[in-house]
């Protein structure tokens, strides 16, 4: 059997499980811009959202094993997701999601704009951030899942590359 008290130890990392897996699903459908990049109210909120599941977490024990038992489910599952996330590619995308497309071939893409919650102001800061004036002056953008936004000029595709990109501005020169 359980050593005593180990049944509240085991109650402490089931709670602690569950909240792990909602306080995931949730930040994983606020968006790759709310994880990437963290605004004052997202840390106000994260740290609000911590102290609310912490008691959720360990029920009325408040002693120093059961905020072991927590901190070590935490840690476990955590783990464990990176572990499965860095083997099975469809796992990673549910967790983490996909690169989005946001310009092509100069233009703003903006249904997936607003669909990642990206502003156009946002998109041309990155832009500039990249080193290029306008947006007309990107091959390609990517909101990426880590939140931040690639940029590629169209000097930066190789030429001879095989791509659509390549292939549309050579038949547009001629």
């Amino acid at each position: 059997m359980l050593f005593p008290g180990g049944h509240v130890a085991v109650q402490i990392a089931l709670r602690t499980g569950v909240i792990y897996l909602v306080v995931l699903i949730g930040v994983r459908l606020s968006g790759k811009r709310e994880v990437g990049q963290m605004t004052p109210f997202d840390l106000t909120l994260l740290l609000l959202l911590s102290n609310s599941v912490q008691n959720a977490m360990t029920g009325p024990d408040t002693s120093l094993i059961g905020g072991v038992v927590a901190a070590s489910t935490l840690l476990v599952l955590n783990y464990l997701v990176g572990s499965l996330s860095g083997v099975n590619r469809g796992f990673r995308h549910l967790v983490e999601g996909q690169p989005s497309l946001l310009i092509h071939d100069g233009k703003p893409i903006e249904a997936h704009m607003a669909r990642e919650h990206v502003s156009m102001d946002e998109l041309q800061r990155a832009v500039r951030e990249h080193g290029i004036a306008e947006c007309s002056d990107v091959a390609l953008a990517v909101l990426e899942v880590d939140g931040s936004i690639s940029c590629l000029k169209y000097d930066e595709i190789k030429q001879d590359a095989n791509s659509h990109l390549v292939r549309r501005r050579f038949i547009q020169k001629k």
